[in-house]
């Protein structure tokens, strides 16, 4: 499984995104591996869309990618608490490494920072050499 992070669903979705090609070039490259992100990263993702009234079409286009939910959990508040004070990160952040974490997954983002805490901790990064 690959973990996505905010970033490269918002710009798969949002067709007039700086990032659209770019994203959607790394979804491509990552089939046929299963997708998926984590609840806060979706809940994320679908602000935008529910402010414009366009929730329907943007929940849609993730079921289309495949991408699962990834629960963190109940100890959830204790271990994103340690990845933040390990890492620095914001706390968007930490939930795709938890997510990673749970998963026993790898991670697709543009974010270098988050690419390099991932990498420190083990996790391969799509996309990355």
């Amino acid at each position: 499984m690959i973990i996505l992070d905010a970033r490269v669903l918002i710009a798969h979705l949002d067709a007039q995104d700086a990032h659209h090609a770019r994203a959607d070039e790394l979804l491509a490259a990552t089939s046929p591996e299963p997708l998926g992100a984590s609840v806060i990263t979706l809940a994320e993702v679908l602000v935008a869309p529910a402010r414009s009234r366009r929730l329907g079409r943007a929940t849609a286009a993730l079921q289309q990618l495949g991408v699962a939910g990834v629960a963190l959990g109940v100890d959830s508040p204790l271990r994103l608490a340690v990845l933040r004070a390990e890492t620095n990160l914001k706390m968007p952040d930490c939930c795709v490494l938890l997510a990673a974490e749970t998963a026993d997954a790898s991670i697709a983002t543009f974010d270098e920072r988050l690419a390099a805490a991932a990498v420190a901790r083990g996790y391969v990064v799509a996309g990355r050499p």
